[in-house]
């Protein structure tokens, strides 16, 4: 019974689980790039470690080993590789270190100083960092697990007491490859939980796409990793600015990726389409009014002769008053994803009036117009775009049949008005694009779009436009900026 209601409660919350509208997949063929940035990455940090000083006494001789830096750093054999559940893992083998420190010894009134390299060889570092999503819905690191070692290190002496250090070198080599090991590991968590947590933070969660329209790129659940791949899901639903918490509910086909030929793969249901034009739709955008010398002359004419009787009947003295199109989607447009293409389906009112002046409109007619457009999405740097393109138009009324037939020839001039007024202005607003959740400095090159059913996906490769270390430092300035901003004095209140 106790298994039957555990079952019954799994299938509960699996039903209501909420489907992504967007998901990214990062291959092991991205591992090599990520690399050898993140190995750059990782020599600057390493090149930062401060060792404490070393001091000792053996009988009479008194030593001070001091001011030791890292000069130098060689990292020969390096694997990054994914790790199930959650964890990418860094392993660096045979690696080797220059040192450079000052060296003071004391020995009865006899003093010796000055300064001497040293190497630190066999180097190995392996360390783990696991993903997961924070409060927020953001990708952080969430721990970072580091275990390093240093085999052996090399010190040559010279000078006055060069006897005296070859007889203390067991001591003092011991003792700097000792905190050389406890050095590495803090630096390596600082890195991750607090450099790398920067970077990720440049990866927009909730974040407004225009004046009118937000996106929500939350994610809905941990990352999963395989020894492969690094899946991400994201809600990816767009939302208009003015009601922050409308959300569209998502009864698409869940998008699936099943291809690691190329570095990176997104891919998109028609829900993520389909919330941003609902997201226009109830912001007010999608509405066009066309007036004066912005409706064709010809089209003028032809408007003009087909309604003159209606003219005459309502009021002829706004005969020659400006006229005016008004187009206004009366339902959100819908998005539909096939093999073949992409479509969009339009469904719009057509308004023709006559403006004269300071009166009041005069309304010639109403009209259904349904359009579909067939939908071209690419990807250029880190931004979807689409292209737009008229397919398919008809108009026709919703009061008879007969007037529907009169309409027939505005048919062929209206489809034109859209094809050359109405879709550069579309096409103007969607290929600005919309930004996918990558770090800042990461973008996609060589992309490939494929169509599915009910959704499409985009292989890309990865290419670092910025190194590590200039986003961090960039971020964590502008960071520092606003937290040093004064902050704006409270309202004054005055006294009752």
């Amino acid at each position: 019974m106790a298994l039957l209601g555990a079952l019954l409660l799994a299938l509960l919350a699996g039903a209501h689980a909420e489907l992504p509208g967007c998901k990214i997949r990062i291959t092991s063929k991205a591992l090599e790039l990520v690399k050898q940035e993140g190995l750059r990455f990782l020599e600057q940090e390493l090149e930062t470690i401060t060792i404490p000083d070393l001091r000792g006494k053996e009988g009479h001789f008194h030593y001070n080993i001091s001011e030791m830096k890292v000069t130098e750093l060689q990292l020969r054999t390096a694997e990054l590789h994914f790790q199930p559940e959650q964890e990418l893992v860094l392993q660096i083998t045979n690696a080797s270190l220059g040192l450079r420190f000052r060296r003071q010894l004391l020995y009865w009134f006899f003093y010796d100083g000055g300064y001497i390299n040293a190497s630190a060889e066999g180097v190995s570092i392996r360390t783990g960092l696991q993903l997961s999503q924070d409060s927020t819905g953001r990708i952080k690191v969430s721990n970072v697990s580091c275990e390093a070692s240093v085999s052996r290190m090399h010190v040559t002496f010279g000078g006055t007491f060069k006897k005296v250090y070859d007889f203390l070198s067991t001591f003092i080599v011991s003792g700097m490859r000792f905190l050389l090991n406890q050095q590495i590991c803090p630096v390596l968590h600082h890195a991750g939980m607090v450099l790398l947590n920067s970077l990720l933070d440049t990866v927009p969660v909730r974040s407004s796409v225009d004046e009118l329209v937000g996106i929500d790129y939350s994610l809905l659940k941990d990352p999963a990793v395989s020894t492969s791949n690094l899946d991400m899901e994201f809600r990816g639903a767009f939302f208009p600015l003015a009601e922050g918490n409308w959300s569209l509910l998502n009864r698409a086909v869940e998008p699936q990726l099943q291809e690691e030929e190329r570095m990176v793969y997104v891919a998109f249901s028609e829900f993520f389409f389909d919330s941003a034009m609902e997201s226009y739709f109830r912001a007010g955008a999608l509405r066009l009014s066309l007036e004066k010398d912005k409706v064709p002359q010809d089209l003028d004419m032809l408007l003009r002769a087909t309604y003159f009787g209606s003219i005459v009947l309502l009021n002829p003295a706004v005969i020659d008053s400006p006229l005016k199109l008004e187009l206004r989607a009366i339902a959100p447009p819908r998005c539909t994803i096939k093999p073949s293409g992409t479509t969009v389906s339009v469904t719009a009112s057509v308004t023709i009036s006559l403006v004269p002046g300071d009166l009041p409109e005069v309304q010639l007619s109403s009209m259904i117009m349904e359009a579909r457009l067939s939908a071209k999405m690419a990807l250029r740097g880190k931004a979807l775009r689409t292209q737009l393109e008229l397919r398919r138009f008809r108009i026709y009324s919703n009061q008879s049949a007969l007037e529907s037939l009169a309409l027939i020839p505005l048919q062929a001039p209206l489809k034109t008005l859209l094809q050359i007024g109405v879709m550069p202005m579309l096409n103007e607003r969607t290929w600005r694009g919309v930004q996918i959740p990558l770090p800042e400095g990461m973008t996609f090159v060589r992309e490939v779009v494929t169509n599915h059913a009910g959704f499409l996906t985009v292989g890309a490769d990865l290419h670092f436009a910025k190194g590590l270390r200039e986003v961090i430092e960039k971020n964590r300035s502008a960071n520092r900026r606003d937290a040093q901003a004064p902050s704006a004095p409270p309202p004054s209140t005055a006294a009752v």
